[in-house]
């Protein structure tokens, strides 16, 4: 694969209007490439204006950038920070009364918080967990709902110099029990439940079964946030209620000031092997990236009302719920329920009610939406609006023109967001107020983003084929490691076909002849379900993990219009190869074991049963056919070197 082939055109383009262009943060496209010409002359003076002008320093920095450790670069090295003062305090003598969060529960009941109430409930959490003798540098585990409470939390571990874990409240006790181990945790900030769709999910339960495990002997405190007023069991002494934690603290609280290298947090994510990867972001080069894009791409406003519509488990939670929007003094719409209850048009009604501005979400909510009710958004008024984002996978053209025309009405510049959990912010976007857009492109790299397409040596593909996507500098949000594995941190991102040079990302994608960048699917064997990376080895895992019914089992990914991609698993049981209604019954008990295991996410969506598995004759499994016969592709590849060649037919029949 010297080249991977582009084979969409998209000859439309949507410029900006000039009314967005001209009162927008970043005005045209010459200002953008005045950006990008600055970066290019001065890397370091570029990103060393940009951190002194937004960030609030406590020691200011002298160093822009080390990379004497490369790939473990440095920024802002001898600068102290505290990001959490830089998200708070920095707006009490502006905006002390303005609306920080409106948060919308599941049963559509409404609250809101000010920046001077975020305050004091921060800063009263943060003396709770001193108390209880959670350290600056100690990690904590926060496995909560979507609140008020959970900003709160994050806010409050970043406040006393703790680093906070967060893992999504979908995921299983079993993934809990590895966060918990790998991060070597100390205490766990969790809620009695939570509500979506009408549904409670217990999560106290779910924390309890994890710690019951072994391995997380290192947990002294539980601490539970009363939300659904489920009765659940609490352990003493280890297991605090919330209210009992935060009952006599003071409501102030002197900021941990820490140094800009200091981690801010872990996020697990899956790899392509089966132990999760926890990707560690720092304090300074983060929070500047956080606030460059909220102004960038963004366009922030103090007029706006923000909304982003993903989970704080995610990356785009953390940077886009919890620090981003309250960094630059924004009004944000926090929303705990599902887009579809209790009908479909819960989004729209949700802009509607509270006016939003800028509205953020994946591909996959968009695709969902328009099969719930294509012409549902016409019933309210989406006046508000004036940017449109999506975040997650790839976007199609159609999906697109769908969410241009229907929900912006052919006025709002949809901002197509190229990122990871790994790059802590966007790094190839359109800007709202100066790039043309293209359906389905994620356009340019923001101004001191070096991204380019290789080969698999390394060299620069023309422009109209398809390659490898790269970073070949590092920026200020980057991952600064995996979580006590630097050297997998080496082989994942900085490998040694690209002789450690360039930030390998692990998508493919092509560039047209205009220079526009289109993202064309993973590199590697990490699936894309619903915006959430998902390694197949871990769903193989999860399956062989059921030791009474499975001998050997494979997972791939097929395209999929609701979810972007879905996972084909290809089992072989300890048994007969079943048919009929055993099939269906086997496959059903193998989606709850999976979602038991990992996650209801992880659920593969079709499963194929064979005698065997298509191998070489040395053992490997070939993958590359199992995705064709997945896809419902003839195979034409060559396959003389299989040990097993009628196994394919077999597996051809996915059970329904």
């Amino acid at each position: 694969m010297s080249t991977i082939e582009s084979v969409l055109v998209e000859s439309r383009v949507f410029p900006p209007s000039p009314a967005f262009v001209k009162q927008a943060n970043v005005s045209g496209m010459e200002a953008y490439h005045k950006l990008c010409a600055e970066a290019e002359r001065d890397f370091e003076g570029f990103w060393g204006r940009l951190a002194k002008e937004h960030v609030l320093w406590h020691k200011p920095f002298t160093k822009v950038l080390n990379e004497s450790n490369a790939p473990f670069f440095k920024w802002y090295e001898d600068g102290e920070l505290n990001i959490s003062y830089n998200c708070l305090e920095r707006h009490l003598k502006t905006q002390p009364d303005k609306v920080a969060i409106i948060f919308e529960a599941d049963d559509g009941k409404v609250t809101k918080i000010t920046y001077q109430q975020l305050y004091h409930k921060v800063c009263q959490f943060a003396n709770g967990l001193k108390s209880l003798g959670i350290k600056k540098g100690e990690r904590v585990i926060i496995y909560m709902p979507m609140s008020i409470e959970v900003v709160i939390a994050m806010q409050a571990c970043a406040r006393i110099g703790a680093t906070h874990s967060v893992v999504f409240g979908g995921f299983s006790a079993k993934s809990l029990q590895e966060r918990i181990i790998d991060a070597g945790a100390v205490a766990v900030i969790t809620a009695d439940g939570q509500m979506r769709g009408g549904k409670e999910i217990p999560l106290k339960p779910t924390v309890d079964e994890a710690l019951g495990m072994s391995g997380c002997d290192k947990i002294k405190n539980v601490v539970v946030y009363r939300r659904s007023g489920s009765k659940i069991n609490m352990q003493g002494p280890r297991d605090k209620w919330w209210d009992e934690v935060i009952k006599g603290q003071a409501d102030t609280c002197e900021p941990t000031w820490v140094n800009a290298e200091h981690p801010l947090f872990i996020l697990y994510t899956s790899g392509s092997t089966g132990k999760p990867k926890g990707v560690q972001h720092c304090t300074g080069g983060y929070l500047l990236f956080a606030m460059l894009t909220m102004k960038w791409v963004f366009d922030y406003k103090p007029t706006d009302v923000f909304w982003c519509t993903a989970d704080v488990g995610w990356v785009t939670g953390h940077t886009y719920i919890t620090y981003g929007p309250l960094a630059v003094g924004a009004t944000e719409i926090m929303f705990e329920g599902i887009p579809t209850y209790p009908d479909a048009g819960r989004f729209w009604k949700i802009i509607q009610d509270h006016k939003v501005t800028v509205f953020y979400t994946a591909p996959t909510a968009i695709r969902s939406l328009i099969k719930a009710g294509g012409d549902l958004p016409k019933k309210y008024n989406l006046a508000s609006l004036r940017i449109l984002g999506t975040v997650g996978e790839p976007i199609n053209p159609e999906a697109w023109m769908w969410y241009y025309e229907t929900v912006g009405q052919k006025r709002c510049p949809i901002v197509d967001t190229w990122w990871q959990t790994e790059t802590g912010g966007h790094l190839i976007t359109p800007l709202p107020g100066a790039t043309p857009l293209k359906p389905g492109s994620c356009t340019f790299p923001l101004p001191g983003i070096m991204a380019d397409i290789v080969d698999e040596v390394g060299h620069s593909v023309e422009r109209g084929k398809g390659g490898i996507l790269v970073i070949k500098r590092p920026w200020p949000a980057m991952i600064r490691t995996i979580w006590g594995d630097p050297d997998r941190y080496k082989k994942s991102y900085y490998p040694e076909d690209f002789k450690g040079k360039y930030y390998l990302a692990g998508d493919g994608a092509s560039r047209d002849e205009e220079g526009y960048f289109r993202i064309i699917g993973r590199i590697d064997d990490v699936l894309n379900v619903s915006g959430h990376r998902l390694g197949t080895m871990e769903i193989e895992s999860a399956l062989v993990a059921n030791t009474k019914l499975v001998a050997e089992a494979a997972v791939v990914g097929r395209p999929d219009e609701m979810t972007g991609e879905a996972v084909v698993a290809f089992v072989v049981l300890k048994g007969a190869r079943p048919n009929g209604e055993d099939a269906l019954r086997i496959a059903k008990e193998l989606r709850d074991w999976v979602g038991k295991e990992i996650g209801p996410i992880a659920k593969p969506k079709d499963i194929r049963f064979g005698d065997n598995l298509p191998k070489t004759r040395s053992g490997k499994i070939m993958r590359r056919l199992l995705r064709s016969i997945a896809k419902g592709e003839e195979i034409t590849q060559d396959i003389s070197t299989l040990e097993n060649p009628a196994i394919l037919q077999q597996l051809k029949e996915a059970v329904k």
